[in-house]
């Protein structure tokens, strides 16, 4: 969620391509379903297994692996150049305003559908909430937003607050904090000021390797087998939780939060590979779609099931297919429509994340710098 400035230009599209891929990823988690389509009841035999895969096992790395991303990018220059004021500045209008516009009109549409009898059952009630469940709705003050992804964005600008702090633990203690931050994340502790406890981690891993100056390429020579192995990982932790879920014992659920940890690696060894395909480049120059999908996905979702119920269609494996598929053709859609019809409104509700890469970038891990590449998530 932080600028991409002045970094080796295979490392910053290789971030880029991976906000995108994690990001579309994303979506799976959030398709809905209820108690009868629960991947859980065990109703479509082999898809209920792929649906834990997908949702509950292989993109939950989607999140700390994105925290450790904005972790990087923001101490990348080292704390010399790190400016506090500049930095709460910057994401005021970057990730605050954005979260707010995002998240503020979805909690207006619902007011509007459920003041006429529409939606009930499917979101939050929001006619009848008192004043700390709006405060909680619409700003995420101590529970989930109405735009229930938005909680990323929450609590990135938790850490952004703390990161002179983070960055002074980490660079000092490193082993110890993350040890401990790690603990903090794993374990059934409380979740304290955070909503999701491996954002922490997530932001903190990616600070301690960019001022400990670590090259995150070290990976690449390995990249097959560390992928091999995130993915068998995912593989194994799906069965167990197809077979426990959906009450996963205390064990079951410390396992699934390391596991999402563990894939930071694997995602970024993914990336190693990709960004040597012409298609993995051309999504690494896709700009602010990735930040456009996240936002917009989980009011399509639910709009998709509100109207699917109401049809009446009993095929819930046509509309798990469906639903991702046709969420992503809407969103790549209106944002093409609004850079190009509303540039203005367009960077406002991507926090200014426009341009993407001008020219293809080769996947060869020792390229030189090419100068600024301003692309934000």
């Amino acid at each position: 969620m932080t600028d991409i400035v002045d970094i080796d230009a295979t490392v910053s599209a290789r971030i880029n391509l991976m906000r995108i891929v994690l990001i579309s990823g994303i979506i799976f988690v959030h398709v809905p379903y209820d108690p009868a389509t629960s991947p859980y009841a065990g109703t479509f035999g082999g898809l209920d297994w792929l649906r834990v895969f997908l949702a509950d096992s292989l993109f939950r790395i989607g999140v700390p692996c994105l925290s450790a991303i904005s972790g990087y990018l923001l101490f990348h220059r080292g704390l010399a150049a790190f400016d506090y004021r500049k930095t709460l500045r910057g994401k005021a209008s970057t990730i605050l305003l954005p979260f707010l516009l995002w998240n503020t009109a979805f909690l207006v549409l619902v007011y509007a559908a459920q003041s006429q009898g529409i939606g009930f059952g499917y979101l939050p009630d929001v006619v009848h909430a008192g004043p700390r469940d709006w405060m909680n709705l619409a700003l995420a003050v101590e529970a989930w937003p109405i735009n229930i992804p938005l909680y990323f964005l929450r609590d990135l600008l938790l850490c952004l607050v703390l990161s002179p702090l983070i960055a002074f633990a980490v660079r000092r203690y490193p082993r110890i904090v993350l040890a401990l931050m790690l603990a903090y994340a794993v374990l059934p502790l409380p979740n304290g000021i955070f909503l999701k406890k491996s954002i922490l981690f997530g932001f903190s891993l990616g600070a301690a390797l960019a001022l400990h100056r670590v090259d995150i390429r070290h990976l690449d020579r390995f990249a097959v087998p560390v992928v091999a192995a995130a993915l068998a990982m995912a593989v194994l932790l799906s069965f167990a939780l197809y077979a426990y879920g959906p009450d996963f014992p205390a064990w079951l659920d410390m396992l699934r939060s390391l596991a999402a940890i563990a894939g930071i690696f694997g995602a970024w060894a993914l990336s190693a590979l990709l960004i040597r395909t012409g298609t993995g480049r051309a999504l690494s120059r896709l700009g602010g779609l990735s930040f456009w999908i996240f936002c917009g996905h989980y009011p399509l979702l639910i709009l998709f099931w509100m109207v699917w119920n109401r049809l009446g269609i009993p095929d819930y494996p046509l509309f798990y297919a469906a639903s991702p598929v046709l969420a992503l053709t809407i969103l790549v859609s209106t944002h093409a429509a609004a850079r190009r019809f509303a540039p203005g409104l367009s960077a406002v509700l991507t926090g200014r994340r426009m341009g993407g890469q001008k020219r293809p970038v080769a996947g060869h891990p020792q390229m030189k710098p090419a100068g600024s590449i301003a692309q934000r998530r």
